[in-house]
């Protein structure tokens, strides 16, 4: 519920409305969702198990997302779009004499560090024998795939029309940086990772040229 003033200075709740109700419980759901498959994988993530995360009942799980595949896609799609708000919102904080090449390596690797990559992970070789899921993670690859070039081109247009190679730096980032991730889950160590994303922040100004301003600047 939402607190409002009243008269006399008293507060009192607003009563969500029945959307906001239906809103709350699809994202609890979501997040549930990719909570379950970073921690238990495909195989492991269960409607029910979900349902139980999410606090919700197993048929009003199933009102909203009538099949499996159609509820971890959505998870994904879901925090793949909210990843990439939190991106934005992370760069324009930046302080105006940050290293904006660097910090947006660090800002990624932070995102795809987390359970996020993991719970994608587990789609995509679970695509590998499922034609029906293979084409619902193709789909959300190629949005997010595009997403990412449309943020990046918007946040480093200065460094576009003098470089041949502007059009790799997605590809190859995130490249990078997935396969840092995946390499992490058999070797866990901290310092090669450290050196490794430093040796692409040395990349990057290279490739990118000084430093971008500011957005707005």
């Amino acid at each position: 519920m939402v607190t409002r003033a009243a008269p006399g200075g008293r507060r009192t709740r607003r009563r969500r409305s029945q959307e906001e109700r239906r809103e709350a419980t699809r994202g609890a759901v979501l997040d549930a969702t990719v909570e379950c498959l970073a921690e238990r994988g495909y195989a492991g993530t269960t409607t029910t198990r979900i349902a139980r995360r999410a606090r919700v009942s197993r048929g009003a799980l199933l009102h909203y997302y009538a099949s499996k595949i159609e509820l971890l896609t959505s998870a994904i799609e879901h925090i793949l779009r909210r990843r990439e708000q939190e991106f934005r919102a992370a760069f324009v904080a930046l302080p105006a004499d940050a290293d904006r090449r660097a910090a947006a390596i660090d800002i990624l690797w932070r995102m795809v560090s987390g359970s996020t990559f993991y719970a994608w992970l587990e789609l995509v070789v679970a695509a590998r024998s499922d034609r029906q899921l293979l084409r619902e993670v193709s789909r959300i690859t190629t949005q997010f795939t595009d997403t990412v070039i449309a943020t990046y081109r918007e946040l480093f247009a200065e460094a576009a029309a003098p470089n041949v190679r502007f059009d790799l730096v997605p590809a190859f980032t995130f490249a990078f940086l997935q396969g840092l991730a995946l390499d992490r889950i058999a070797i866990a160590d901290d310092q090669r990772v450290s050196e490794l994303i430093a040796v692409l922040k040395d990349l990057a100004a290279v490739v990118l040229g000084p430093n971008p301003r500011p957005p707005g600047a």
